[in-house]
Formats: C-alpha cells, structure tokens, sequence
C-alpha cells in the first residue's frame, strides 16, 4: 500500500468537521491514528474533497503532504503546482471557472427551476474557484438533462452526499443533500488518476475510503473503496451501486474517523 485516497467530511472528520470527533460527537483520535499508521508505513495520504482548495490545503499541510484534490476533482495540487482538469473551462481572461459558470446561466437555472428544493450552500458556497455549490433534494441526472436542454452541456450537477452541517431554509426538504455544479467529466475519480500517473502508482498500490457515491467512482481506480459505515446510514440506495462494482468495495464496521482507521490497519495487516 502506497497511497491512501481519503475524503475529509462525514469521512475522516466527524461531528462539526472536527478531526478528534467521531459522528456522534464524542471524543475519537482514532482518525488521526490512521494519518499516524500511514505517515509510519510510508504511505501516501491524498485529500479529496468537494472543499475549496484552502480547506484542503490546511489539512494536507497539516498532515505533511504534498498533494490534494480539491473541489470534486477539478485541480489536483501536486508538490505545489496546480494540474486543472476542467477541460475547456480554465481560469484566465474571463475569470476563474466558478465566474464564467455564473456567467452561463445555468446555477439561475437550475435555482429557478428547482425553488423550495435547492438553494446555495451557505455560506460554503463562497470564495470558491470552481464549483456552485448547493444544498437541497433535487435528482441530479434530471438536473443534467435539464442543463443539456438548455446549452449547458458542459456542465454536470454532482451528488455529493448527504449535508451534515448547517441549516436550510428548504422547509419541505427534511434530508437535504449537497451537490456540485462543476465541468462535466470533472470527477474526485480523474484526480485519482491523474494524481497516479505522476507518481507512477499501480492500482493494486491504493486504496480510496469515503462516503458518497462520488467516492465510490473512484473504485475502478484503485485496489479497494472503502466507505464508512454511515455513508449507508444516510444513502441506504447506495447498496445498488456497490452491487455493480464487482467486488472491489468494502464497507467498515465503523463510521467517520473509526471507519478511516479500520480500513487502513485492516489493509495495511493484511498486506503484511
């Protein structure tokens, strides 16, 4: 095991997104125990989360690593150069890609038709250089169809999990979700890939742990996916998609930080 592929909230950070609490709030170092059994096995912790890149930066440094993926893999940030991997979308003249989606159209459209159901993810949604990002209930492969009726083929709205702080003012959404306006063909997935490439990394060399369906993307990627026992908590349909992946996730006994240990001593005794 050389890389260890891993997502901050409701993944390694439990309650209020704190590093030494479990998802209950009680008091757990166990998330950091697993950054310790990497940083002690030489093995390679690459952050990769839908946060804006100061939010992945601080804990990646933090953690004495050289590489992240930020916002849903739109740039990984590799020994201090950013790789974008936003297609024809990049930052330039016409301002960074959060701007020129703005600029679109299609976060009004998609606010407009979705009223009551989607609103921005305040205040998170702000200082971002890529992705809009809301909060809400909403199907996100009608949401792609409605952007591509509408010339925003471009674009795709990710289902990033469920929402796990703040409050809404969705009243009729009890369950409210977060999702990403972001490029299409953007993915945590393509961040992986890229990041292994440039560290000639083997598939069999990484594993990945998370809790959304967009982690489970990157499984072809890697040896294993891991997710926390709560990512089927909160998305019991997220069995389905497991299903089709032949085998190559696992599920830990454990959420939140205990759930990111498990799967790293687990697989790290078992390669012995």
């Amino acid at each position: 095991m050389h890389c260890l592929y891993l997502d901050l909230d409701a993944t390694l950070l439990g309650r209020g997104g704190s590093l030494l609490h479990d998802g209950e709030g009680a008091t757990s170092l166990l998330g950091a125990r697993a950054i310790e059994a990497c940083l002690r096995a030489g093995v390679e912790v690459v952050l990769m989360s839908g946060r804006r890149k100061e939010s992945v930066a601080i804990p990646s440094r933090l953690f004495g690593q050289r590489a992240y993926i930020f916002e849903v893999g739109a740039c990984l940030v590799l020994d201090g150069e950013e790789h974008w991997l936003t297609g024809d979308l990049v930052p330039g003249e016409k301002g960074t890609i959060f701007a020129q989606i703005e600029a679109s159209g299609a976060p009004a459209l998609l606010l407009d038709r979705y009223a009551g159901r989607l609103e921005y993810h305040d205040p998170w949604h702000r200082a971002r250089e890529v992705s809009h990002l809301f909060r809400g209930r909403v199907d996100a492969f009608e949401a792609d169809a409605l952007l591509a009726d509408h010339g925003h083929g471009n674009l795709r709205l990710v289902d990033n999990g469920a929402m796990h702080s703040g409050r809404t003012t969705l009243a009729d959404v009890p369950e409210p979700r977060v999702y990403h306006l972001i490029p299409e063909g953007v993915s945590k997935a393509r961040g992986v890939a890229a990041h292994m490439r440039a560290r000639g990394l083997r598939r069999e060399e990484c594993i990945a742990v998370g809790d959304s369906r967009e982690d489970l993307g990157v499984a072809p990627h890697v040896a294993t996916c891991w997710l926390v026992a709560n990512a089927l908590e909160r998305d019991p349909a997220i069995r389905r998609a497991i299903a089709d992946l032949d085998g190559t996730v696992r599920v830990a006994e454990e959420g939140y930080g205990p759930g990111v240990y498990e799967a790293v001593v687990t697989t790290l005794a078992e390669r012995r």
